[in-house]
């Protein structure tokens, strides 16, 4: 029986209907049965003043902390604003990060979608937030990449992709980080 892997699914955009969250559950529901996917919110996260850190910090951080720290993989899925990841997520990348020393990132897998309306596929969103990412020492999918370019077009009214080939990209992508997860938690267990 092989062991679930618990992945931390932190969604870029704050949008009710946001492209970026189908995108996701979309990964969710073609991974392979040893994935489990939590959503871990990030739009109730006051910006980071570390002035309001500490015993007294926020209760969303601490919620925030808390969700990402229980998880054995991190997946984020972002549409790009500006270039860059949008202003929220950075703020959650930075709540994660402190206090100082005990980032919830540090050491644990992760991959990252970009998607985008138009044909680019978020390209600078993507690449910005693996930037940020390598800080945490966080093994990154590297192969396959996620620009995920025309996301208006590829989902049904139900959320699932409307051709073939979208499904076997996606399935290959969440097969891939399935395969980054298992590797790094089995050679941490070894080290340990």
């Amino acid at each position: 029986m092989s062991q679930t892997f618990h992945v931390a699914v932190i969604v870029g955009s704050l949008r009710k209907g946001s492209l970026s969250r189908i995108a996701a559950k979309a990964l969710a529901r073609l991974a392979p049965p040893n994935l489990a996917f939590r959503f871990v919110e990030i739009g109730d996260l006051p910006l980071y003043d570390e002035d309001l850190d500490g015993e007294a910090a926020p209760p969303a951080w601490t919620r925030f902390r808390d969700e990402v720290r229980s998880a054995d993989a991190v997946l984020f899925v972002t549409p790009e604003y500006n270039r860059s990841v949008p202003g929220g997520l950075k703020n959650a990348i930075d709540v994660g990060s402190r206090p100082y020393g005990q980032a919830v990132w540090t050491g644990k897998p992760a991959a990252v979608m970009s998607t985008s309306m138009g044909g680019l596929g978020g390209f600078g969103a993507n690449h910005h937030l693996r930037q940020a990412l390598s800080f945490f020492d966080m093994p990154l999918l590297q192969q396959p990449e996620a620009y995920v370019g025309n996301t208006g077009t590829l989902f049904d009214d139900d959320g699932h992709p409307v051709s073939e080939q979208t499904e076997a990209f996606f399935k290959g992508f969440v097969d891939a980080f399935g395969r980054l997860i298992e590797r790094n938690v089995q050679s941490r267990a070894l080290a340990a």
